[in-house]
């Protein structure tokens, strides 16, 4: 072990992250079926981690150098990737004990009964077998593992299968083997019977069809019976250079994705040797990629368990706020020249963002609407607004990033129907993605004079996320930042690579222009007022904090006195409260009924604070090989409700946890009233607003 290591490991660091989200699922005081979906998160999550960082993992014991073990706390790869594994072993057991000894046993104690590993009572099978017949029985498609087969019949990445091992009367001593598909993307995973009683009882869509193998099978006797799964590595790069059109790359690379090396197979633990050897022989597995499992896989569908019409096993609702400032009877337009407005979801209504686009696409002044979209809501309202424009007489300019990892497939079915009604399509820039969050309006204000109007957001332009991802939201037409907005955009619409050019942002930060040189910058001037005697102080909320050299800025700051206040959700390297290299940074993260997910940079400058929101985390991907955009507030009121907000986070004694120098996580302990900033946000900004009457479900 490196006993000087400067950075914490990113991956054990988001597996710390994601433990994190699996102790909710034990806190008591959350609703029951709310702790159920915070363990189907955690088993998304370790879903997209495999998919993900695995293969990398796998791939560094391979090699002598590696950067990510560079300066950590390992000496070697292997030890690494053993130290993870272990990790997730861990978790994986702590997650069954939770599910078995305290999640199921408390829906009893509330009279639903989720079968788990137990046979079906008598008075279920007659609903079962109706549903079975009539419904699961069309969609069963059973494959024999032959050897003629071998080679031709490829597993899908996080779909469902059961192994089986049987035998025929006429050759009753040779085991055959058995590939069957549980439809669980066709189907509702889990199956809801409620009887006279009132008791509810809910059973595994695996289950109804393990009930009745004799039926698919018939005249064959069943040895035994195994779900399987793998995940397939999805961290697949786009070529640099493209020799068609992006669109058909992006569908080629969906293709190979589905045929990419495996990173885990998963099977039941109960599974016999002998399968498992056949198993690794058949489809050509190596020993690490086999993990043994419980009876059930793809737990993240408990989130789908049919439980949420229960209000009490439920958060108590949060209708979204009306915003105080912003008249619903007046154009949006008219609010933003009043003033710049500040949205904060989901706390506040998202219809607001709906508005801007669907006004501008029905106001004869509106000439042209310029937007970047990362990931498109499957109904977007927003598309359909601009899809609107268009063909109202309006120019549209869409930059889509095709290349938004898992939503590739949603985004390209947009780009084609935006495409098809007229919008200017902008596919991705090789080598690099389009991160920000940003729209413009351009509309005619006179005969001789062209108003500009700005979106600018921590998040997608995603109604459906906006309902459960904390984020903000500036409206503006700012003519400096309304100046940048449209250079950038003319950028974006070019596709070249940012080589040699010179764009010059005085009010923007953007990656990879000048976002990383300004907020050096702005470090370093809290450095020089704190060197100088004067107050100073840094405070920073991001997703996942990893690139090395802004990591040491923090250091700089923090060695040169500057307290450095950091809110981190997810993955975070930096070691905060280390006396040599971080005395004054502070780390916690928050978790809770809402998904942290804005981006806030506040610099004391004297009691003259620099604020900035924006869509970049501090990660390589984001300041180097992304277009990110982070926007200044200048507003005073808008500066002060963000810090109020961003100090409710910072007091919270709830919900959020601290991350010493061992990357381990504590509860907040002071004698501070209890204060669960989630809670507190929406009652700050309750206090002058009211909830939309009828906001969109």
């Amino acid at each position: 072990m490196n006993s000087f290591a400067h950075y914490f490991n990113r991956d054990l660091s988001w597996l710390s992250f994601n433990y994190r989200v699996l102790q909710e699922a034990n806190n008591s005081k959350v609703p029951l079926f709310e702790r159920i979906r915070f363990l189907s998160i955690f088993s998304s999550n370790l879903d997209e981690f495999f998919r993900v960082r695995m293969r990398s993992l796998q791939a560094i014991t391979q090699l002598s150098v590696n950067d990510e073990l560079s300066s950590t706390v390992f000496s070697s790869e292997e030890e690494l990737l053993k130290e993870v594994q272990h990790t997730i072993i861990k978790q994986q057991e702590e997650f069954g004990l939770l599910l078995t000894q305290k999640i199921l046993p408390e829906l009893q104690q509330q009279s639903i009964h989720l079968y788990y590993k137990e046979d079906l009572s008598d008075i279920d099978k007659p609903f079962i077998s109706e549903y079975f017949f009539s419904r699961i029985l069309s969609f069963l498609q059973p494959e024999q593992l032959t050897p003629e087969h071998k080679g031709k019949i490829q597993l899908t990445d996080n779909v469902l299968y059961f192994i089986l091992a049987f035998s025929t009367p006429s050759q009753p001593e040779k085991i055959n083997y058995s590939l069957l598909n549980i439809p669980h993307s066709s189907l509702p995973r889990f199956f809801k019977i409620t009887h006279r009683n009132a008791d509810t009882h809910i059973l595994f869509l695996d289950d109804i069809i393990r009930e009745y193998l004799p039926q698919i099978f018939p005249n064959q006797t069943i040895h035994g019976c195994y779900c399987i799964k793998v995940n397939q590595n999805a961290d697949i790069d786009i070529a640099d250079e493209f020799s068609g059109e992006i669109d058909k790359q992006i569908a080629k690379m969906l293709e190979d994705r589905q045929a990419s090396f495996p990173t885990r197979f998963l099977y039941d633990e109960s599974m016999p040797v002998s399968l498992q050897q056949f198993l690794a022989d058949y489809f050509v597995l190596n020993p690490q990629e086999m993990i043994a499992g419980g009876r059930y896989h793809n737990l993240k569908d408990l989130s789908s368990l049919p439980l949420a019409e229960q209000a009490y096993l439920n958060y108590p609702p949060q209708p979204p706020l009306h915003h105080k400032d912003m008249d619903w009877n007046q154009s949006i337009f008219t609010s933003i020249e009043q003033g710049d407005q500040l949205l904060h979801f989901p706390y506040q209504s998202y219809n607001y963002v709906l508005r801007f686009f669907n006004e501008a696409a029905i106001d004869p002044a509106v000439e042209q609407i310029m937007i970047t979209l990362y990931r498109i809501a499957s109904d977007s309202f927003i598309a359909n607004a601009l899809i609107s424009a268009a063909k109202n007489g309006k120019k549209v300019n869409v930059f889509v990033e095709l290349k938004a990892r898992f939503d590739e497939a949603n985004n390209l079915k947009w780009a084609k129907k935006m495409q098809a009604a007229g919008i200017h399509l902008v596919y991705s820039i090789p080598s690099m993605k389009v991160h920000a969050k940003i729209a413009l309006v351009k509309r005619k204000a006179s005969a001789i004079q062209t108003q500009c109007y700005g979106l600018l957001a921590t998040g997608n332009f995603n109604e459906s996320t906006a309902r459960f991802y904390t984020d903000h939201a500036l409206l503006t037409c700012h003519e400096g930042i309304m100046s940048e907005l449209d250079t950038l955009f003319t950028y974006l619409q070019s596709r070249e690579q940012p080589v040699n050019q010179s764009f010059s942002f005085q009010h923007l930060l953007v990656a990879p222009f000048n976002l990383q040189t300004r907020f050096e910058s702005l470090i370093d001037q809290e450095i020089a007022n704190h060197q100088a005697g004067l107050p100073a102080r840094i405070t920073i909320k991001l997703n996942n904090l990893q690139e090395r050299h802004m990591i040491d800025k923090l250091y700089e700051a923090s060695k040169a006195g500057v307290p450095v206040d950091l809110i981190v959700r997810g993955i975070c390297c930096l070691i905060p409260q280390r006396s040599d290299i971080s005395p004054t940074i502070t780390a916690r993260r928050i978790v809770d009924r809402y998904l942290e997910h804005a981006r806030v940079f506040i610099f004391h400058n004297n009691g003259q604070p620099q604020t900035f929101l924006g869509s970049a985390d501090w990660m390589n991907r984001n300041i180097h090989r992304r277009v990110e955009v982070c926007f200044p507030l200048y507003s005073l009121s808008l500066q002060s409700e963000i810090y109020q907000i961003i100090q409710l986070q910072l007091a919270d004694n709830q919900q959020a946890c601290s991350i010493d120098q061992y990357m381990k996580m504590h509860p907040i302990v002071n004698s501070q009233s209890p204060i669960q900033a989630q809670q507190a946000i929406y009652s700050f900004l309750k206090e002058a607003q009211q909830p939309v009457p009828a906001d969109i479900d």
